[in-house]
């Protein structure tokens, strides 16, 4: 395993990672995309339901984050057995946390749905694919597992070509239950469930002989899962509840820019949606990097792991600056994609330019975050982010944008302010180097 841990390089772990995230956010659109050919109660019914579901699928996170870092340590440290025990206890502790909530969604989608104050034909529709889709969210459950697992091995391609799969199953089965061809039913909200579901389905599949396929040993719980369980958890919760912080933190800001006025929303919706693939490039860096630290660590080359985060994080920062200026540039035409509104153009166009200033800020959040937790160091960034995320982001965007009046401008600078001082923070921490005195696995064989 040593000489397999020496053969990864960031590059070879980034770019399918990058790919499989682009494909999980086109799997998360396609069936919205679709649905809006069929019907607008139904495009409404499935965008309801999936934002109930992603919550859940946050949770999920717990144990997937933990079961990539430990994973990758002891694989690091050369201790495949201890690795493989982590593997076992994830996939039953994230099978049993998703059996429980599919049995939930199966008896109780309809009062879910029913706090929502939905129309009857979108309550209606809403109802069947949230029992469908939540009842098998265990599948989902376990792909984040197994994948967390192929991916902390080094095998993020075979992660990515099984996502690609599921999207071009879920794909077609979404254009034959929607549109009937060939003599199939035109199901519309009812079909997408079933495809999404039938897709997760062969997707688990796939992954399972994707692991035993390159796994050396058989799946064992071993002795010390109790404290395998408590390192995951120790990862875990903190770090999903650091995301829940920011989803809360979110839906707060969104809700102070409804004070501006439609136009502000969906100036604020268009330009986060062309901002995401800026910063995908970020986070699939991060990935990568977090698997290579994690190896390091668990080596126990604590310097060569400094330094591979300090090489990053100048990559990451230099193509998402890049990309910044590219899409500023040509800002009019990305917005104009959009909407014709020529305020919202303006506008749109003004945000891009401050996102120059806002990328490098939460390039050195996201990838010194990710090594602080690859190293062990979980707990200060959770501290630190629910604090500058609540206290600078949140309360700016009130002072700057609504008291001050300085609107999406001040709402902008607000969310600067939070990445670059916590980013900074960040970078303090990891050069502190006290990440390297916390052990989160044995050395022991």
């Amino acid at each position: 395993m040593d000489r397999q841990r020496k053969k990864l390089t960031l590059f070879a772990l980034t770019w399918p990672i990058f790919i499989e995230i682009s494909l999980h956010m086109l799997m998360g659109n396609a069936d919205t995309l679709m649905l809006s050919q069929y019907a607008d109660h139904a495009v409404a019914a499935v965008g309801v339901s999936n934002q109930i579901l992603s919550v859940i699928i946050v949770m999920f996170g717990f144990v997937s984050l933990g079961t990539s870092i430990i994973i990758a340590q002891y694989l690091g440290a050369s201790n495949e057995k201890a690795a493989i025990e982590v593997v076992t206890i994830s996939l039953i502790a994230n099978f049993i946390f998703g059996l429980v909530v599919s049995v939930l969604f199966l008896f109780f989608s309809h009062p879910i749905l029913s706090m929502m104050n939905l129309s009857a034909d979108v309550l209606d529709s809403a109802k069947f694919y949230l029992r469908m889709v939540g009842s098998f969210l265990f599948l989902q459950s376990i792909i984040m597992t197994i994948g967390a697992t192929i991916r902390s091995y080094g095998f993020t391609k075979d992660a990515m070509y099984i996502t690609l799969g599921m999207n071009i199953i879920n794909v077609i089965g979404n254009y034959l239950f929607i549109f009937g061809p060939f003599g199939f039913p035109v199901l519309g909200v009812e079909g997408v469930a079933i495809s999404t579901a039938v897709s997760r389905g062969i997707g688990v599949i796939a992954l399972l002989l994707g692991l035993l396929k390159r796994i050396d040993h058989t799946l064992t719980l071993g002795k010390q899962y109790r404290n395998h369980l408590k390192k995951l958890l120790f990862i875990g919760i903190p770090s999903a509840g650091e995301q829940l912080a920011y989803n809360g933190s979110q839906m707060a800001i969104t809700y102070f820019i409804t004070m501006l006025g439609t136009e502000a929303i969906t100036t604020k919706i268009y330009t986060q949606n062309i901002s995401m693939f800026i910063f995908l490039f970020t986070i699939a860096i991060s990935q990568g990097t977090q698997i290579l630290v994690s190896h390091l660590v668990g080596a126990k080359e604590r310097e060569k792991a400094y330094y591979r985060c300090l090489r990053s994080l100048k990559i990451a920062i230099y193509i998402s600056l890049t990309i910044t200026v590219i899409f500023t540039i040509f800002s009019d035409f990305l917005f104009q994609i959009f909407t014709t509104n020529e305020k919202i153009v303006s506008m749109g166009g003004m945000l891009l330019l401050l996102t120059i200033l806002l990328e490098p800020g939460r390039s050195l959040n996201i990838v010194v975050i990710h090594s602080l937790r690859a190293a062990g160091d979980v707990r200060f960034p959770v501290y630190t982010g629910v604090l500058s995320m609540w206290g600078i982001s949140v309360l700016l965007t009130y002072i700057l944008g609504i008291e001050l009046e300085f609107g999406l401008v001040g709402v902008w600078f607000a969310m600067i302010a939070d990445e670059w001082i916590r980013g900074v923070i960040m970078l303090l921490r990891w050069r502190s180097r006290r990440w390297q005195h916390m052990n989160l696995i044995s050395q022991k064989k």
